[in-house]
């Protein structure tokens, strides 16, 4: 028998049909996917264990370190609040200013919170600048500088004693207003504001009126050289509403513009050093006119004194005394010394009355 010859396969002939070769891919892809299934729960699973380990650390942490600095310092008696050292420039007292920051010794200090603190010193009218500063380990420190007061300011037209007045505010530089609760002799020599009744007058309020404002800035330009020895502003009148009604110690009284102050007080010095070379005293200054300003002088002594005595008017008057109740004619009169010694009583009282002197022809 003659065996048949198998046809050589071509070299590029699938030895798998189609059906098979739709098996195995899908025999692929299912082993594939679950490779990647488990590759991503491997991940997954490292992931979390890193966020639980970190999670883990750090909640170790937080709590050591909350549990060291409670023993270490929060509950250490060696950072109790020992000594609360005040320092300032003005009048304060050091328990009104312990009062308001709410400092009490034995706390802890690391559990006192420094910028309330200096908020809460800072809200008082009287201060100026505060610093408090932590220092180990049981001080603080506390530096204010006070608010220099350069006027009293009130609504009043008139005021004569602006400490005992309840309207009548310190203010300073920048127009803050102050009610001290000690007052210094030196206040009562600052100069007067008055008649500031555009605005409602609040200790720890800001002087917010256009009148208010130009009579601070008059008093800031006028503390020159020569205009603070030569003019020193004792009153200021803002009650007019369109200018400065200001006298000085001298009593010279000068009208300003709320413009141009800088020019004006310029003019002002000139007519200063003018009567000051003809040594005579200004009376009144209306520096409100640019041009032919209206200036009056005071009268010297000498003048003041011829205008109250005339040594050339007329004759004294001659007075004569008469009794008040006169006597009947035919009652004769005893001296009166007599009269009283007899009767044990005063002397009659006599009023004098003019006679007019006859004139020669």
């Amino acid at each position: 028998m003659k065996a048949a010859k198998k046809s050589p396969r071509a070299r590029n002939e699938r030895v798998s049909n189609p059906r098979q070769r739709r098996q195995q891919q899908l025999l692929d892809v299912r082993v594939r996917s679950h490779k990647a299934t488990r590759h991503r729960n491997r991940r997954v699973l490292v992931v979390v264990s890193k966020v639980v380990l970190a999670a883990a650390v750090g909640t170790g942490l937080y709590f050591g370190v909350r549990f060291g600095a409670k023993r270490l310092f929060f509950e250490n008696p060696d950072y109790r609040l020992s000594r609360i050292e005040v320092q300032t420039d003005g009048t304060m007292q050091r328990e009104q200013i312990l009062e308001v920051s709410g400092l009490v010794e034995g706390e802890n200090i690391f559990t006192i919170n420094l910028a309330q603190v200096q908020e809460r010193l800072q809200q008082l009218p009287q201060v100026d600048e505060v610093q408090v500063v932590r220092q180990m380990p049981g001080e603080i420190d506390i530096r204010l500088v006070e608010r220099k007061p350069i006027a009293w300011i009130t609504s009043d037209k008139q005021i004569s004693d602006p400490f005992a007045s309840d309207v009548a505010f310190l203010v300073d530089a920048r127009g803050v207003l102050m009610k001290e609760k000690k007052l210094l002799p030196e206040y009562l020599g600052l100069p007067l504001i008055t008649g500031c009744t555009s605005e409602s007058l609040e200790a720890g309020k800001v002087v917010e009126s256009f009148e208010g404002k130009a009579a601070l800035e008059l008093l800031r330009l006028s503390t020159r050289s020569f205009m603070q020895t030569r003019f020193q502003i004792r009153e200021i009148d803002v009650s007019k509403g369109y200018c400065l009604l200001v006298s000085d110690k001298n009593h010279t009284r000068v009208t300003f513009g709320f413009d141009n102050l800088d020019t004006q007080l310029q003019r002002l010095e000139q007519f200063l050093v003018y009567a000051d070379d003809s040594k005579r005293d200004l009376e009144t200054v209306n520096l409100l006119v640019q041009r032919n300003i209206p200036v009056t002088f005071a009268k010297n002594p000498v003048e003041v004194i011829n205008e109250t005595i005339d040594p050339e008017g007329s004759e004294p008057r001659i007075l004569k005394a008469i009794p008040l109740h006169p006597l009947a004619k035919t009652e004769q009169r005893p001296p009166a010394s007599a009269k009283s010694r007899a009767n044990g009583l005063p002397p009659p009282v006599r009023k004098a009355i003019p006679v007019q002197r006859s004139r020669k022809d």
